[in-house]
């Protein structure tokens, strides 16, 4: 928080000081600890919004207990009671194959903490339906790396325009300009961009 109050960039600055201190509920945002949960939080809530993620998320849990189904019993349970929690096929299809691949061996989630950012992001996005989006949560969320930049985000990129004063929501490259001077800490400045939609919601 302190380098993004001096970061140089008076736009974040005043998101900083307005918002505050985020929590670890911010931090989270609803996102399980265990890193297959969070990938599996991450494939149900591709392409939607976040309210919509939580629902469905939220569904999905009520099958298991409350938490998020382990890979075998992902693999053992039919399409049927997950397509009834909101999920579509080809998510469905994408959650078997993390499964398979955690059950396997060919993705050892352990090992990923001990990974540079660039080799994570290979094993992640080797899971299908799991892209560079992905990843980055995954990095930011489950590992805690503090210089992630999520510019495939459409969260990040709408409160970067309105924030910013942008005519448009700013492609990749506008929006890695613009966080030069948050470096080395996009995560957290991603997250109060965050905050600031959940504070004042588009309409």
């Amino acid at each position: 928080m302190a380098h993004l109050l001096g970061c140089g960039d008076r736009v974040m600055e005043d998101l900083v000081r307005r918002i505050g201190p985020l929590g670890p509920a911010e931090k989270r945002r609803g996102r399980p600890d265990d890193a297959y949960g969070s990938l599996v939080r991450t494939i149900v809530g591709q392409q939607l919004s976040t309210k919509a993620a939580r629902s469905i998320y939220g569904r999905l849990t009520a099958l298991f207990d409350g938490r998020p189904p382990t890979p075998d019993e992902l693999v053992s349970t039919d399409d049927e009671p997950l397509r009834a929690c909101g999920l579509s096929r080809p998510k469905i299809r994408y959650l078997r194959d993390l499964a398979d691949r955690v059950i396997s061996g060919e993705l050892d989630l352990r090992s990923l903490h001990d990974l540079p950012d660039d080799e994570v992001i290979g094993q992640i996005t080797a899971v299908k339906g799991l892209g560079r989006w992905s990843a980055d949560m995954f990095l930011m969320f489950h590992l805690g790396r503090e210089d992630v930049l999520p510019v495939g985000d459409l969260g990040v990129r709408r409160a970067a325009e309105r924030a910013y004063g942008l005519p448009e929501i700013p492609d990749a490259e506008t929006l890695q300009l613009l966080a030069r001077p948050w470096s080395p800490h996009r995560t957290l400045a991603s997250f109060y961009l965050w905050e600031s939609l959940d504070a004042n919601p588009v309409a």
